[in-house]
């Protein structure tokens, strides 16, 4: 049990219909420690006490009286306030994170229970660009987070390779796919690709009778037909490399690529099920669910040529997932503008009966601009995401060459810190929001970025390659008592709330301000308190706790999806 928790365990005593986690929201962190390194407000108690919070806080300090634990207790006004025996917390909170190492802040809140990561998800034959970043960074990140907390993760690649513009690019093949063609498309697949959607999409202004082309295209491609088939395979396969590059640069891995394709011949028994349960309506020769009545526009299932749609396909593969994995939760990590499809289908699921439906979970978040521009796939306007790592790597070694001429593993490091710098950008705002990307901002190894971090955890390496002492939990904790040590390790406490809290609301960015937090601690520390010295049993004592920041600060960049480079 950690301090926090011991604060919550002794109101639970005071009111015993509070639950330890009514107890542990009810906890404040004051805004200076002359006011405590904790603090309840006892406004809650007033009414069914029939006092005044300020007496109610001061009868509670007499119930609580003297623990080892705190320093002291005492009442200001409505609040309790409570101080850390510091040498105490010190040997706590060091001695867990010593032991737990690499597992330091982590739970077993989800043993036995599986969830399923939907991120990324780029459409086939498209190109894989800076605006697919945000998905496949935060998707990441939470997959980690659910696998550290002990969770069973799956990670899914749900693939756009299904749809009209299949329709479009095999009919754009069968009318400009010479031999040429064919060798640009092995040799530079994306954007040849692309260039052949962005012709057939300007084509179509001048002929319209192409989008019925591409409609019929599509039409075979869910029939069956060979040629179409063959087509699309192809499209499939080619893309797939491109973008397995990409992940390569990110060290990102998924269990699954099963995209809209892998669910065709599992539309015919929605359909049939969404029918026996009356769901189904005609309209206009296509079959809807209507959802007015629940707050949404109706839902088309299959339109008039039998073909069916995003919302059909998503129902499916939710089924499928339920009935192969049994998930705890399905989260989707797609784009705010998706919020109505993700509410009908879920809605659509509902009224079918099956209570899981909001056990899938939609992960939204907001756009990524760049300072020059917008982007759109159809007009050509695209930053590709592999050009943004290159430019990243490139520049990082820029900097090193700059700074640290002599450095081993040049490549390996710039490369690390590089695409790192990145994915902290990407994972250092809320989600929702939306925010412009910054190449200055980006690559400084100032302030709260990811070289700061990442440099701050190289610092903490070479302090331990230069200790000549066995780093132990056995030392004299008093030597840790200080304002910046114990800044530090208050802070390393919070850890594991930093992780659940990232957990519960999905939301990386819990631990990316948090392991800015700590390094910015640690930096105090560092100039305040020497920690190679002569006096062993300080070396000691300040060795254990960078030993420990070393620890938490690698698991908290790992869960970021980033590396942690030893020397840089």
């Amino acid at each position: 049990m950690d301090f926090k928790e011991k604060v919550a365990e002794l109101f639970i005593q005071v009111d015993n219909e509070i639950t330890l986690d009514e107890a542990l929201q009810m906890i404040e962190i004051p805004p200076n420690q002359d006011m405590g390194d904790y603090a309840v407000p006892c406004f809650k108690f007033a009414k069914k006490y029939k006092k005044s919070p300020a007496m109610i806080a001061a009868d509670i300090v007499q119930k609580i009286g003297n623990l080892e634990e705190f320093e002291k207790i005492e009442s200001a006004g409505p609040y309790v306030n409570f101080f850390v025996d510091k040498k105490h917390f010190a040997e706590k909170i060091l001695k867990q994170a010593f032991q737990e190492k690499e597992k330091c802040g982590s739970t077993n809140v989800g043993q036995g229970k599986t969830v399923i990561v939907e991120f990324s998800s780029p459409n086939i034959a498209k190109p894989f660009h800076i605006g697919h970043i945000r998905s496949t960074l935060i998707g990441n990140s939470i997959h980690k987070i659910y696998t550290y907390l002990g969770y069973n993760t799956v990670s899914i690649n749900h693939l756009g390779d299904y749809g009209t513009q299949f329709g479009m690019l095999i009919s754009a093949y069968k009318k400009w796919g010479t031999p040429e063609i064919v060798d640009a498309i092995e040799k530079n697949p994306i954007p040849e690709l692309l260039k052949l959607y962005i012709k057939y999409n300007a084509e179509m202004e001048q002929h319209p009778e192409y989008k019925d082309e591409a409609r019929y295209w599509f039409k075979e491609l869910e029939n069956g037909d060979e040629e179409a088939q063959r087509l699309w395979s192809w499209f499939r396969e080619v893309s797939l490399k491109e973008f397995n590059r990409v992940y390569d640069m990110f060290g990102i891995k998924f269990d699954s690529y099963a995209g809209e394709s892998f669910y065709s011949d599992k539309m015919p028994e929605i359909i049939a099920e969404l029918e026996d349960k009356c769901l189904l309506k005609d309209s206009e020769g296509a079959k809807v669910v209507e959802l007015q009545d629940h707050g949404f526009t109706d839902a088309v299932i299959q339109k008039s040529d039998g073909s069916t749609l995003y919302v059909t396909r998503d129902i499916a593969a939710a089924m499928y997932r339920k009935k192969t994995y049994d998930f705890y939760k399905n989260i989707y990590v797609v784009g705010a503008p998706q919020k109505l499809h993700f509410d009908q289908w879920r809605k659509i699921i509902d009224l079918m009966g099956h209570e899981w439906a909001y056990d899938c979970v939609h992960v939204m978040f907001g756009t990524v601009s760049l300072e020059d521009g917008t982007l759109s796939t159809r007009k050509g306007r695209v930053v590709f995401l592999e050009d943004v790592l290159k430019k990243a790597i490139e520049k990082t070694t820029e900097i090193i060459n700059e700074r640290n001429t002599n450095l081993e593993n040049k490549e390996l490091v710039a490369k690390q810190v590089g695409i790192g710098a990145v994915i902290f950008q990407e994972l250092f705002n809320n989600r929702i929001k939306d925010y412009m990307f910054s190449w200055d901002k980006t690559l400084s190894f100032e302030g709260e970025t990811g070289p700061y971090v990442q440099y701050t955890y190289a610092r903490t390496c070479s302090l331990l390659r230069k200790a000549d002492v066995e780093i132990d939990a056995d030392v004299d904790f008093s030597v840790l008592t200080d304002k910046e040590s114990f800044n530090v390790i208050r802070k390393i406490e919070g850890f594991k709330q930093a992780v659940l809290d990232a957990h519960e609301k999905y939301e990386p960015f819990f631990v990316t301000r948090y392991i800015v937090s700590l390094a910015q601690e640690f930096n105090r520390f560092y100039h305040e308190c020497p920690i190679i010295v002569e006096d062993v049993e300080v070396k000691k004592a300040r060795l254990l706790l960078t030993k420990v920041v070393n620890s938490v600060l690698k698991a908290g960049i790992e869960l970021l999806g980033m590396e942690a480079p030893e020397k840089m």
